[in-house]
């Protein structure tokens, strides 16, 4: 038997998931009682359309989004995004960064490393924008020697936002190993044993974008 835990945060109308960029506006195309002139009697259907900006929801970063030359959306391979082994950590309380000494001596190579902060609690308030906790450059540095293929956190940004750089984007996405920020509901993952899954739509010319990210753990 196996079980599915769902990890993403739901996308509505006016959501706003970081803070400067706009949120989606969804509506309908084709209402379901304006397609009655289209169609039978007692058929209707409702055809819906989005305006969003890539980064909303919970989303997985591609080295496109940082790297003009990296990867697209469309061209990472599905072996990158499902079926992952993976690993979690957990954040001690109160503490506002990620060492790399969370991971001990553990075996991380291939494996998507998902980051429990805590820190989901405060999403769609105004504290989720402020003080949140993210790596460390020499974490991002030792995740890429371990050769990890995939880091997850439930937090605003893997990186500090404090200053201009993005250390932890830029030594990960350069290194080809995918990025997913704004996870939930991690406290109901196992600490491994599991398999993670986080698809994005095939989008060329995009390096960011929602996903459904969810695990699977056999029962």
């Amino acid at each position: 038997m196996k079980k599915l835990i769902d990890l993403s945060h739901t996308v509505e109308d006016g959501l706003v998931t970081y803070k400067g960029l706009p949120a989606p506006i969804i509506c309908d195309y084709l209402s379901r009682e304006n397609s009655k002139a289209h169609y039978d009697e007692g058929t209707t259907f409702q055809i819906g359309t989005i305006e969003m900006c890539s980064n909303t929801g919970t989303y997985l970063d591609s080295p496109f989004h940082r790297y003009e030359d990296g990867k697209d959306l469309s061209e990472l391979p599905l072996e990158w995004l499902a079926n992952l082994e993976g690993i979690k950590f957990i954040l001690p309380q109160g503490e506002a960064s990620v060492g790399a000494s969370l991971f001990g001596n553990v075996d991380l190579k291939g494996k998507a490393v998902l980051i429990e902060t805590g820190w989901s609690k405060h999403w769609n308030t105004e504290q989720y924008y402020e003080g949140h906790p993210f790596l460390t450059e020499d974490t991002a540095l030792f995740l890429k020697e371990q050769g990890v293929i995939l880091v997850g956190i439930d937090s605003y940004n893997i990186d500090d936002v404090r200053g201009g750089t993005r250390p932890v984007h830029s030594t990960l996405l350069g290194a080809d190993i995918l990025i997913v920020e704004h996870m939930c509901n991690l406290e109901s993952v196992p600490m491994d044993q599991f398999k993670f899954y986080a698809v994005p739509v095939k989008v060329k010319g995009f390096g960011t974008f929602p996903i459904r990210a969810f695990v699977e753990v056999s029962q």
